[in-house]
């Protein structure tokens, strides 16, 4: 647009007429930039704290995953007062050497990549355990979902997936690593 000198009647006059919308598509932003100011900015890997199990793992975060995974190894389902429990060791190596015993959540379906499948089996998907835990990240406190599998071949024993940043408030940087530092929460910054 050519600017404006005061002198071209037709040139102001164009000008006039897009302000309007400018005023309109701005106001139309102010919602969504409201929002993603609520929102905490993390990395692509951050430190979290897994309240319930008195440790700290570093984490890989993935918004291309919906559920949270969390390292297990020896998972069992068994029955304890007529519901369902899940007895797992954390397959991480600074991990606990006793067994952690939770309620199981749900059970969640995890679709196979293309190398995984198992034309034999016929599924085309993996059933994996799911317990709820309370993690630290930053200073939000909140309780998630996650799934037990083995993932001591990855290099992070702990995935949160796009559901579980949600419940984290969590916008996600991935030119940023550890933008959170060290989990600090304190019990009374929990939510449900």
């Amino acid at each position: 647009m050519p600017p404006i000198t005061g002198s071209d009647d037709a040139t102001i006059t164009g000008f006039m007429r897009l302000e309007p919308f400018t005023l309109l598509f701005c106001c139309a932003l102010l919602p969504g930039l409201s929002f993603a100011a609520e929102k905490t900015v993390y990395g692509l890997n951050e430190y979290i704290s897994l309240s319930d199990l008195d440790m700290e793992v570093a984490a890989k975060l993935d918004t291309g995953a919906k559920t949270a995974s969390l390292s297990a190894r020896d998972i069992k389902r068994f029955k304890r007062d007529g519901e369902t429990w899940v007895r797992f060791y954390l397959a991480i190596d600074d991990a606990h050497q006793h067994p952690i015993e939770r309620p199981l959540a749900r059970i969640s379906k995890i679709k196979r990549r293309a190398g995984d499948y198992d034309p034999e089996e016929g599924k085309t998907y993996t059933a994996r355990p799911v317990i709820e835990l309370s993690v630290c990240m930053g200073k939000t406190l909140r309780t998630i979902e996650v799934n037990l599998t083995d993932r001591s071949a990855f290099q992070y024993p702990l995935l949160i997936g796009s559901e579980a940043l949600k419940r984290l408030d969590a916008l996600v940087d991935p030119s940023l690593k550890y933008a959170a530092g060290k989990p600090g929460c304190s019990l009374t910054t929990a939510a449900e």
